[in-house]
């Protein structure tokens, strides 16, 4: 398709603002918004980013948790869902389908906002890392428990019947077992991160596909045990929806942030013994 770019006092500006001059970008007098250039640039950066992480955590998780609601509203051919049974694999594999494919997504279009975190775990492990400073941090984790919380309130209010969305443990699964469970899932969710997007390489611009297939395989094997949460805010914004929270809704906290320092770890350990020398031609073009 061939599309031309933008031509300079071509495009649309808002009321009350202007349309900016790519060429000269911190010229007053082409700035979108009159006097924004006394917005200190640290300032509106974190602005920008916060804004960005709140809408995409609302997106990604209003998409996965409705893909939920459908999973454990609606029969199966079988007549039974994953509430009644907790073992039904075709809504298991809607569930984690829509997980996948909505932060894929989400993650692809925000990225170059605010990085496409979406998840308190995930912006904690990449402060581990220096990858992210950590004042960014905790503001984008603020902003993603609120954009949790957002997006399971649009679901209630958009889905008939209640928030059935809510992670707990099944199977009998036991607190420590879900407490670990989420910690590894995470664990493998968050170095999938870290190798395709914290590391860049020519592969960068499609990690989001990565991205969403590893937590797509992590659901798989979640769902069915604890719900899959693996994010916080993705257990939290339910919970509070419902006003329900399990005596065991801790894990769901401390298991994504044990996730995170575990692969933060090795992360740190293997970037110390400079595994790119072990495979040198990973990035070859030839």
């Amino acid at each position: 398709m061939n599309i031309n770019e933008p031509t300079l006092g071509a495009a649309l500006a808002l009321p009350f603002t202007k349309a900016a001059n790519p060429s000269h970008p911190g010229d007053p007098a082409t700035l979108r918004i009159p006097y924004s250039h006394r917005i200190p640039d640290g300032i509106r950066n974190h602005f920008i980013a916060m804004c960005g992480e709140y809408v995409g955590t609302v997106l990604f998780l209003y998409f996965a948790l409705s893909g939920c609601q459908v999973a454990n509203t609606i029969h199966s051919s079988a007549g039974l869902t994953v509430q009644e049974t907790g073992a039904n694999p075709q809504q298991l594999q809607y569930i984690a389908l829509s997980f996948g494919f909505s932060l894929a997504v989400n993650a692809w279009v925000f990225f170059r906002i605010s990085g496409g975190l979406f998840n308190p775990a995930v912006t904690f492990g990449m402060c581990l890392i220096g990858a992210l400073p950590w004042v960014r941090g905790v503001l984008l984790f603020l902003v993603q428990i609120l954009g949790g919380i957002t997006a399971a309130a649009l679901v209630s209010c958009m889905f008939p019947g209640p928030l059935a969305a809510q992670t707990s443990l099944g199977g009998g699964t036991s607190v420590v077992q879900g407490l670990f469970i989420e910690m590894i899932l995470t664990a493998e969710l968050i170095f999938t991160i870290f190798m395709l997007a914290a590391e860049k390489h020519k592969g960068t611009f499609i990690a989001p596909i990565g991205i969403g297939l590893s937590l797509f395989v992590a659901e798989l094997s979640g769902v069915y045990f604890t719900g899959g949460s693996l994010n916080p805010a993705r257990s939290f914004g339910p919970a509070v929806v419902n006003r329900m929270f399990h005596h065991y809704h801790w894990i769901y906290w401390v298991g994504p942030i044990l996730g995170a320092v575990v692969a933060a770890g090795f992360y740190k350990f293997i970037k110390i013994l400079e595994y790119e020398t072990a495979n040198p031609d990973q990035d070859a073009t030839e």
